[in-house]
C-alpha cells in the first residue's frame, strides 16, 4: 500500500486530529512532571512494518538503545501504541514527579515505574482523543515493557506486529530543557487504514 493512500486534505486532517490528541496528552504529562512540555509536529506515514524501525530512526534521529513500552488498542480501528525514549533519560524524571501523582519521599519510583507512568499518560490521553474524534472508543490491552536498553530493530522485531503494512503516527514530547524526550508512536493495522480514511471523510463532511 503506497504512502499516498491519504489525500493531502485527509493527511492534514489526521495531523490536526493528532495535534488535538497530543495537546491533551501534554497537559496530563505536564501535571505528572510539574514541568512545561514542548510538542513536535505530528508525523504521519504509511509504512511496511518490516521498514518501521528504519522509518522511525529517520524521523527521530534515534540510533542508540531505548526504553520502550507497548500497549495494544482495538475498536473498529486497532493497533499498537509504543512509547519510546532514549535509555537513561527516564532517570532524570524522578525528581520531577509531583502534583496529584506525587509519591512520598520513602516511596522511590523505579525507572520502570516512571516509564509506565509516562506511557500510561501519553497513550491514554492521545490515543483516546484521536479515536474519539474519529468516532471510535478504544479498548486497551495491558501495557508491557519491551525493554529498558534495546535497539529500535528489537522494538519492531518480527512477530510483534501481525501486519505487513501499518499507518504510523509519531509525536514527541520534551521537557523544556530537553533532558527528556518521549516519542509516542501509533501503528494502526493495515485493515484499519481504510476505516481511518472513511472516518476522516465523515468528520470533514460534518464540519
Amino acid at each position: 500500500m503506497p504512502d499516498r493512500v491519504f489525500t493531502e486534505l485527509q493527511r492534514d486532517a489526521l495531523q490536526e486530529i493528532a495535534n488535538l490528541g497530543m495537546g491533551q496528552a501534554a497537559t496530563r504529562l505536564s501535571g505528572l512532571l510539574n514541568a512545561f512540555i514542548e510538542l513536535s509536529v505530528p508525523r504521519v506515514r504509511v509504512v511496511a512494518v518490516s521498514e518501521a524501525a528504519a522509518a522511525l530512526r529517520e524521523m527521530t534521529g534515534i540510533d542508540g538503545p531505548v526504553a520502550a513500552v507497548r500497549q495494544g488498542f482495538r475498536s473498529e480501528i486497532k493497533g499498537e501504541a509504543l512509547v519510546i525514549c532514549r535509555s537513561g533519560e527516564i532517570a532524570s524524571l524522578g525528581s520531577l514527579v509531583g502534583g496529584p501523582y506525587a509519591h512520598s519521599e520513602d516511596d522511590h519510583l523505579s525507572e520502570e515505574e516512571l516509564m509506565f507512568d509516562v506511557a500510561n499518560v501519553l497513550t491514554g490521553a492521545c490515543v483516546s482523543s484521536m479515536l474519539d474524534q474519529l468516532g471510535r472508543l478504544p479498548v486497551f490491552s495491558q501495557p508491557g515493557l519491551l525493554g529498558e536498553a534495546i535497539m529500535l530493530d528489537q522494538v519492531f522485531q518480527p512477530g510483534l506486529l501481525a501486519w505487513d503494512v501499518a499507518l504510523l503516527v509519531e509525536v514527541n514530547f520534551a521537557l523544556e530543557d530537553h533532558r527528556f524526550r518521549a516519542h509516542l508512536v501509533m501503528l494502526m493495522a493495515e485493515e484499519s487504514i481504510h476505516v481511518v480514511s472513511r472516518a476522516i471523510d465523515a468528520l470533514l463532511h460534518s464540519l
